[in-house]
């Protein structure tokens, strides 16, 4: 079958009237979301598509940026990006809701990811939504519990990424990695900021 062939049948399908996956919290729709790391935009345009009132994606490559604007462009969503290195973020100006993340997983910087939480649950006055290596459970729910004071910790579900080979420092061609899909609570709802 041909891939426009099978696009066309999908594309006919049923759908739901109501989708269920962003209800269950309500952490997206009509809230101010930041997407962390942000790359080419996928998860900060997956919140903008899901009726977030507004979207900010960070990241610190300039090329990461261009890609997620024209992206956006193409989906014809108003997301601002903005280059920065999270780790040294300012947002006293700004109310976040929710941050939605795809860190490095640490393998290459240790600690990568905890600085991308740490940050994340300083900012999101609502909830964080994040990705990590199950192998890191039980210190990524440690951490944020006893020391980034998230109030609860939460595995929403098990995830395998085959991930290629796209930087120098990736030795394989591919390697298939089990990834958890958090939802870290802030401990107090008020807006906080850094």
């Amino acid at each position: 079958m041909k891939l426009k062939q099978l696009e066309s049948l999908l594309g006919s399908l049923q759908q739901f009237d109501h989708p269920k996956a962003e209800n269950s919290f309500g952490d997206l729709c009509d809230k101010v979301v930041a997407d962390f790391g942000c790359g080419c935009g996928t998860l900060g345009l997956a919140a903008g598509l899901l009726g977030a009132e507004h979207v900010t994606g960070f990241d610190i490559d300039q090329e990461s940026i261009e890609i997620a604007t024209s992206n956006a462009d193409e989906l014809d969503l108003d997301i601002d990006f903005v280059q920065c290195d999270i780790r040294n973020l300012t947002l006293s100006d700004r109310h976040i809701d929710t941050v939605v993340m795809n860190p490095p997983f640490g393998t290459r910087k240790k600690g990568a990811d905890m600085e991308f939480l740490s940050v994340a649950l300083k900012v999101a006055s609502r909830a964080v939504y994040s990705l990590h290596k199950t192998s890191t459970r039980d210190h990524i729910k440690r951490r944020a519990l006893r020391e980034y004071n998230a109030s609860s910790a939460e595995v929403l579900c098990e995830l395998r990424f085959d991930v290629p080979q796209l930087y120098k420092f990736h030795k394989k061609k591919e390697v298939d990695v089990a990834v958890d899909l958090w939802r870290f609570v802030p401990t107090s709802n008020q807006g906080r900021h850094l």
